[in-house]
């Protein structure tokens, strides 16, 4: 496993496995096999319901905890000072774990002002070892990066070859927040794992579309957190550290870049609303 050192001096893994839609005894299984084939980082969140599973899986996994590195993410219907502490320490149990290696404001709605506040305190009471935000677009990230403390080492936001972030990856660079991303297969979508383009690249090494994809954005300077629930593909996405693209291979990637969410857009009054909306609805 390769690592990137982060603005506070922590070491996180370039490649982790998230668990987005995976719950339960699923869940737990799911994190055991990615530990067993490799995998050192592990990203949740409180809206996925899950972090029990997650915690669970840890402890029974039989690696030593400061070999891990988890991440978990505050929801919006915890944003707020005395919410998000409270909530931390809910994520802390549900983890079972003395400390949290990563963790992130899941939506910039409500008071994640507040919500930073509290991890700040967190993070200078050892319960955190690096935190950040999640879905941050650059005016937003500007914005909380020039008025808190500690500046963000992360910012994990959806990129993959089809909307690869370069404007905002230059933005993050400048502030010195590691760019991470969510959804580095877009889901399938746009017939993700079928493009010519990722297969071509993919074979010219002996590798795999999905593995083209992972090594992509491992040289764009990015952290990647692929999901997979079978074994094997979760052995294929971590084995791409033993070969490299050509610039010609990454310009090729880079021309895939469609500069627009496969997702969802905080620029859209509907999907703000809906957001809002789940995140007053959903409590965890």
């Amino acid at each position: 496993m390769e690592y990137v050192t982060l603005n506070n001096g922590v070491r996180m893994p370039k490649l982790g496995y998230g668990v987005y839609q995976v719950s339960g005894e699923d869940c737990a299984r799911c994190v055991l096999d990615a530990i067993s084939v490799g995998y050192r980082a592990i990203d949740t969140a409180q809206s996925y319901g899950n972090e029990e599973a997650v915690g669970d899986a840890v402890q029974k996994s039989g690696i030593l905890r400061q070999d891990l590195f988890l991440t978990t993410k505050i929801w919006i219907s915890n944003n707020g000072y005395e919410a998000a502490k409270a909530s931390i320490d809910r994520s802390l149990r549900r983890l079972k774990t003395d400390y949290i290696d990563l963790l992130l404001i899941h939506q910039p709605f409500g008071d994640y002002y507040g919500s930073y506040r509290a991890m700040e305190e967190a993070y200078k009471a050892g319960k955190l070892r690096a935190i950040g935000v999640s879905n941050f677009y650059p005016d937003r990230l500007i914005d909380l990066c020039s008025f808190v403390e500690v500046v963000p080492a992360v910012n994990q936001v959806e990129t993959h070859v089809f909307h690869q972030q370069q404007a905002a990856h230059t933005i993050m660079e400048k502030y010195g927040v590691q760019h991470e991303s969510w959804g580095p297969f877009a889901e399938g979508r746009k017939d993700f794992f079928s493009n010519p383009v990722l297969n071509e690249i993919g074979a010219a090494h002996g590798k795999s579309a999905a593995q083209a994809a992972l090594r992509f954005l491992l040289q764009s300077g990015v952290v990647v957190i692929p999901k997979s629930t079978h074994k094997e593909r979760m052995a294929q996405n971590i084995d791409v550290f033993d070969f490299s693209l050509s610039e010609e291979e990454m310009a090729r990637l880079r021309a895939l870049d469609e500069k627009e969410s496969l997702f969802f857009s905080h620029y859209d009054p509907a999907t703000v609303e809906r957001l809002i909306q789940m995140g007053k609805s959903r409590a965890y």
